[in-house]
């Protein structure tokens, strides 16, 4: 068994300076962050100061591209694409970071107001693979859009303010819970059963007047009063439950982050800061940061539709050179680092690993050749060669650098957006920072695996060039 240091013991003052100052930096953007919605604002809130230019707004001036210059495009407030244009032709390939921004939670449903015994609730459907039993009795915060038919939107986020109130799903007390107790651990709390209870005050009425679903009309009173909403505007609203609080740092030591969204907010900031961070590119550096990976990559905001193909053949018209062999060349000279988690090794559960071929917290960037499922199902296997591309460039920047397989062979696995950027024909692998606890309400990684991949994705940006034509 390869014998891997851990990332903190090669630390000098500086470079743990620099690995705490990251997570901080880290930690105040997930307190912003907890939907794709405030990712991306505040993506492009940070990517206009440092110079980055929309790219609808260059080809509505009649304007060009010249190495050195930086756009970023937004679609439908969700997903992202950044790039810097570099030196050398767009053809010989570009350098791709991608990773996602929607993280495992529940959405309130179209039609989700209702009132049982004087409680209020809003119904929800679960959005990527949860534990469901993890988001019972516990403090719950509502961010989102309600957009109103006049197309005015009212941004909500309750639950996150100290002064704010919170939520939450009730669960059975366990002096009652003998039949809940039987039941298989996916069984025990049903999908049907994870109804937000946001109100227990029934409107009060003038006389004698009954009003149907007092408690109800007495939310939604609030509702109207505090932010122009009417019950119908459910219908057109985009609303997410997610674990209320603030990410805190972890162990006496502080060395561990605990906070929502580490899948995949993780590999999406550093890979975001390495983008404005690395400005001597010889080759197009690009950051995509997308929605819907955790069900699929699927819908227009998903990696599966063409906004990145779209926004790279508008760069390429800005750049002088388009044609569809020169973007088809383009994206298949490119190389991308796939930048999602892995799972950390847990040994509380080491039953669920392979020990030799297992991410460790502390132990830098993971690299994992593929993912999928059991016979590799699902996956993009990435080529000997690159991998070895890849270890000369870490190599040379001092990057400490892990592989892991997701778990022991017949146990199960996952998938990230790799195996559709594969599709183009250009060289990728995942590579990201270990997490505890993934998809739970709250996740934990190491500072220091976040500091090394950082680092790692700013190399690969400024040296990778391994070509397939």
């Amino acid at each position: 068994m390869i014998d891997k240091k851990n990332a903190w013991t090669t630390y000098d003052g500086a470079q743990e300076r620099a690995c705490m100052d990251l997570s901080a930096d880290y930690i105040r953007f997930l307190d912003r962050s907890k939907t794709e919605r405030e990712c991306i604002d505040y993506f492009v809130n940070e990517a206009e100061k440092a110079g980055y230019r929309e790219l609808s707004s260059i080809i509505r001036e009649g304007g060009s591209l010249r190495p050195g210059d930086c756009v970023y495009s937004v679609w439908m407030n969700k997903s992202m694409v950044l790039f810097r244009i570099g030196e050398e032709p767009l053809e010989n390939g570009i350098n791709i970071l991608g990773a996602h921004i929607d993280s495992p939670r529940l959405d309130v449903k179209q039609n989700p107001l209702y009132e049982d015994s004087s409680l209020c609730y809003l119904d929800t459907h679960y959005y990527g693979g949860i534990k469901k039993y993890q988001y019972v009795a516990m403090p719950l915060a509502l961010h989102g859009v309600v957009v109103k038919k006049n197309g005015e939107t009212v941004d909500l986020c309750i639950g996150e303010d100290e002064d704010d109130p919170v939520f939450f799903i009730s669960d059975i007390l366990i002096h009652l819970a003998q039949e809940q107790m039987v039941k298989t651990v996916d069984k025990a709390v049903e999908g049907e059963n994870l109804d937000l209870l946001i109100g227990s005050r029934p409107l009060k009425v003038e006389g004698d007047k009954e009003t149907k679903d007092p408690v109800s009309a007495a939310i939604l009173e609030i509702l109207q009063r505090d932010y122009g909403i009417e019950e119908e505007d459910f219908e057109s609203a985009e609303l997410e439950i997610v674990p209320a609080g603030r990410a805190r740092e972890a162990g006496l030591d502080r060395s561990m982050i605990l906070a929502y969204g580490h899948d995949d907010r993780s590999c999406a900031y550093p890979s975001f800061r390495a983008q404005l961070e690395v400005t001597d590119n010889r080759r197009t550096s690009c950051t995509l940061l997308v929605d819907k990976e955790e069900i699929g990559s699927v819908g227009a905001t998903g990696m599966q539709s063409r906004f990145f193909e779209n926004a790279l053949a508008e760069v390429l018209q800005l750049c002088g050179c388009y044609s569809d062999l020169a973007l088809r060349r383009t994206l298949a000279n490119s190389c991308m680092l796939s930048s999602d988690v892995s799972a950390g090794f847990d040994p509380l559960y080491a039953s669920a690993f392979e020990k030799k071929n297992a991410a460790f917290l502390g132990q830098g960037l993971v690299l994992n050749k593929f993912t999928g499922s059991r016979g590799k199902g699902g996956s993009n296997d990435a080529n000997a060669e690159y991998i070895a591309h890849l270890r000369g460039i870490f190599d040379r920047n001092d990057i400490r650098v892990q592989t892991a397989e997701l778990g022991r062979v017949d146990l199960g696995g996952g998938g990230t957006i790799a195996y559709i950027l594969a599709l183009y024909g250009m060289n990728v692998i995942d590579s990201g920072v270990p997490v505890l606890s993934m998809h739970a309400p709250w996740e934990a990684i190491s500072k220091a695996d976040l500091y090394e991949a950082f680092k790692g994705y700013k190399a690969f940006l400024r040296e990778a060039e391994l070509r397939n034509a």
